[in-house]
């Protein structure tokens, strides 16, 4: 499984490398998809995480790097859905502030309840949902500063295209993803959980 994991994650990544739409947008955006298979190398022998979280870790950075090969506003398929169903935009961004909600939040449950950082489950969904809240915001901030620092070259890993609701709507998706991801999969994270701990 772990080198099926790798040889998936270095195929999309290579892909994503050769001829992107721009060389800059395609940086930022794999750069944390990088970073996290750097933290999960260092990490697998000391605190292993569930083969569900590997699986949705490995889905987040294919949809990182999809958007840094096509940048968020042009990835094919979704200008295709564009014209079918009318929308005014290509709404892969979205895509990726929802898994910007959805991994974070099992990520964060994972690392809470084998850690015994909070006691009890009662508080445990809300303060996973204000963390994945935090961290959408902390995204919205870097792409600000990311735009302020480099000017018109950011205008692609902004991906607003002119949606001046753009940020909250980003936000709210991560919102989404996070409240679904606890709704649809507690139930098998924490059986894997369980499996985990019993060896």
């Amino acid at each position: 499984m772990k080198f099926v994991w790798i040889l998936v994650y270095g195929a999309v990544l290579i892909w994503s490398g050769i001829n992107p739409k721009d060389q800059f947008t395609w940086f930022l955006e794999v750069v944390p998809a990088v970073i996290g298979a750097i933290v999960l190398a260092a990490t697998y022998r000391s605190f292993r995480l569930t083969p569900l979280l590997y699986l949705l870790i490995l889905a987040h950075c294919i949809v990182l790097m999809v958007g840094g090969h096509y940048t968020y506003a042009e990835v094919p398929l979704f200008e295709h859905m564009k014209t079918i169903f009318g929308f005014e935009r290509n709404n892969y961004d979205k895509v990726g502030h929802f898994f910007q909600g959805f991994v974070p939040a099992l990520i964060a449950r994972e690392i809470m309840i084998r850690k015994n950082v909070i006691n009890g489950r009662g508080w445990l969904n809300f303060f996973i949902v204000c963390f994945c809240l935090a961290l959408s915001a902390f995204y919205e901030l870097i792409e600000w500063w990311v735009a302020v620092a480099t000017g018109e070259g950011a205008e692609a890993f902004l991906g607003t295209q002119g949606y001046v609701w753009d940020t909250q709507s980003d936000m709210a998706i991560a919102l989404l993803g996070a409240v679904m991801a606890l709704l649809m999969l507690s139930k098998l994270h924490d059986s894997q959980m369980g499996r985990i701990q019993d060896l």
